[in-house]
């Protein structure tokens, strides 16, 4: 355990943690109370049969409160903390996601998150020595509106990705990623931008029986 540290209060190391400080991530009994809590919430959701939507959406509210409308969340999910995350409406998480939410996890309104995507805000210390200790510090991602992510992507401490950005499988996001872009690769790089060459043109489409329409 960290030494010779003052405690101001019960809620010392949160409030390290929240700041983007070191913190004690392995002893603090405050954060240890608060991930033994989010870790029987996420037990409890993913235990939860399909055809219950009720007590599924009870669940998913209470592990994470700020959950907008027509969220989508398919089993399972884990969570460090869950009320460090916020999802805006619309959006759609698949499968296996993980939420390491200690900075704090912003999804903006219509985002899909593909299967197994990673959310980590946490960074450990580099010396051996310190992080045996438990010393931790945490930065938030933020997600903007309508961004995708592809299947297994991983989203590191502090990024940011822009509105409409779509991030292919497998990628590891380090940085930054503008709006409006395709980015992919460990690390994620910018390929391209989205162009109006990317809209399927609904207008030729019959969506009522999957037919095209344009003979």
């Amino acid at each position: 355990m960290i030494q010779d540290r003052e405690w101001n209060s019960a809620e010392f190391e949160l409030s390290r943690m929240r700041s983007g400080q070191w913190y004690d991530a392995n002893f603090d009994p405050e954060l240890l109370s608060r991930r033994q809590k989010a870790d029987e919430l996420c037990f409890a959701f993913n235990q939860c049969s399909p055809a219950d939507q009720d007590g599924r959406q009870r669940l998913l509210r209470e592990l994470i409160p700020e959950l907008g409308e027509n969220v989508t969340v398919l089993t399972p999910l884990y969570a460090d903390y869950g009320s460090f995350t916020s999802i805006g409406s619309g959006s759609f998480l698949n499968h296996g996601c993980y939420l390491m939410d200690g900075g704090g996890i912003a999804i903006g309104r219509e985002c899909y998150i593909g299967p197994f995507c990673g959310f980590y805000t946490a960074t450990h210390a580099f010396d051996p020595e310190e992080r045996a200790q438990g010393l931790e510090k945490a930065e938030k991602i933020t997600l903007e509106e309508r961004v995708w992510l592809g299947a297994s992507v991983s989203v590191l401490p502090g990024v940011t990705i822009g509105t409409g950005a779509v991030i292919g499988a497998g990628s590891v996001v380090t940085r930054d990623i503008p709006p409006m872009t395709v980015a992919a690769g460990n690390p994620c790089r910018i390929l391209r931008r989205v162009t109006e060459q990317d809209r399927v043109n609904l207008k030729t489409l019959n969506l009522k029986t999957g037919e095209n329409d344009v003979k």
